[in-house]
């Protein structure tokens, strides 16, 4: 058997032409968007860094998903969590869609007090003069947040360039004490519920879609829904399966249709709506990211104050658990390693944190505390610098 060379096609090939070339004019850049360090997809911060680095290694919230934040208790920490999320949208002049809520919530947003980056910088500094001196390419080591996350934004030493441009800010810090003002805070959007014979929420989905699909192809949105079905804000017949499961179902449609523009964040009170409900199940089901605040009861005043936080240390306020993280397998992005931790909050005027909870030796036990330590270590007081 003989094999000839044939010169022949088998198709037509790619046509180049319509292949776009370098001249052409690339589309806007959206302020408060940037690659994730695990898979590249486009993520956008929550307005909390800690928060941000909980989110499957994503270093923020990926565009297209919903985070579900409950709350147990008759507290507020996952409203503090809502406004975050709300005003670092105004700062990067994104379009935030609020619904359900008056005018009033917009108007209660935290105010500005910098970036991120320069805050954490500052109480960085403060704390050098109380931590232990040690070698610098350990300094970081282990510490929540400070892993591929963070070491992509910072620059080298000796390769800073004066003269280049400075990147803008991915997230900010907030002041609750103080009120949010900035011009962007007029393009507030807040959907109110109209009463229907079908449903509640058909309003609510007509107006989303609408606003979405009406403004520019860049425009990020960020939708707010702040005590889901809070009784003195929701009709009764919301908490309806045949109504709340369809609009979330119609939600994640209208994010798929819009996968790289929009994302959502809700919260839901546990106290009126238990996690062992099956409404509540089906929308965690429904949810991207699913995390609960626990916060502690009076009775636990003591223990946080003693055994969650050293003396230098804000005492925790309450428990995080997360239960769903936004990990996508299918496409080989994310990282479920957080589930399942044992996490902290704090919330105070400046800042929402969220920090591994472990609790050290009990006081008043000398004998255990001399025992757990490595014979021959001399204390901390004693060492010179």
């Amino acid at each position: 058997m003989s094999f000839r060379k044939r010169n022949i096609g088998l198709s037509l090939g790619v046509d180049r032409a319509a292949i776009p070339t370098a001249s052409e004019k690339p589309a806007p850049e959206s302020p408060g968007i940037r690659p994730s360090p695990d898979d590249g997809r486009p993520t956008t911060s929550t307005g909390t860094p800690s928060l941000d680095g909980l989110l499957a290694g994503h270093a923020g919230l990926p565009m297209g998903k919903t985070l579900l934040v409950e709350e147990n208790g008759t507290t507020d920490f996952a409203g503090a969590l809502l406004r975050y999320y709300a005003a670092e949208g105004v700062v990067q002049e994104h379009k935030v869609h609020v619904v359900g809520v008056p005018e009033q919530w917009g108007r209660s947003l935290p105010g500005l007090i910098g970036t991120a980056e320069s805050v954490e910088g500052k109480r960085s500094d403060k704390r050098k003069d109380e931590r232990m001196k040690i070698a610098w390419r350990y300094e970081r080591l282990g510490e929540f947040g400070a892993g591929v996350a963070g070491s992509r934004n910072v620059p080298a030493a000796g390769n800073q360039d004066p003269a280049a441009p400075q990147a803008p800010a991915f997230c900010h810090a907030f002041d609750l004490t103080k009120r949010l003002a900035h011009p962007s805070i007029t393009n507030m959007s807040f959907v109110p519920l109209a009463p229907s014979k079908e449903s509640p929420f058909i309003s609510v989905l007509n107006r989303l879609q609408t606003e979405i699909a009406s403004s520019a192809s860049h425009t990020i949105h960020r939708i707010v829904i702040p005590s889901l079905l809070n009784p003195t804000m929701y009709p009764p017949d919301t908490c309806q399966p045949e109504h709340l499961l369809q609009f979330l179902h119609s939600l994640k449609a209208l994010m798929n249709a819009y996968t790289t523009r929009v994302t959502t964040m809700i919260t839901l009170p546990l106290a009126l709506f238990p996690r062992s409900s099956g409404l509540v199940r089906w929308m965690e089901l429904l949810s991207d990211g699913v995390i609960e605040l626990c916060p502690f009861p009076h009775s636990a005043d003591a223990l946080t104050t003693s055994g969650a936080a050293t003396s230098q240390e804000e005492p925790p306020q309450g428990m995080l658990k997360v239960h769903r993280l936004p990990v996508l397998h299918e496409r080989g992005g994310g990282s479920d390693q957080n589930l399942g931790q044992d996490w902290a909050f704090i919330l105070s005027r400046r800042r929402f944190e969220i920090k591994p909870f472990s609790l050290p030796p009990a006081e008043g036990d000398t004998e255990a505390q001399d025992a757990s330590a490595p014979s021959g270590m001399p204390k901390k007081s004693d060492l010179e610098f």
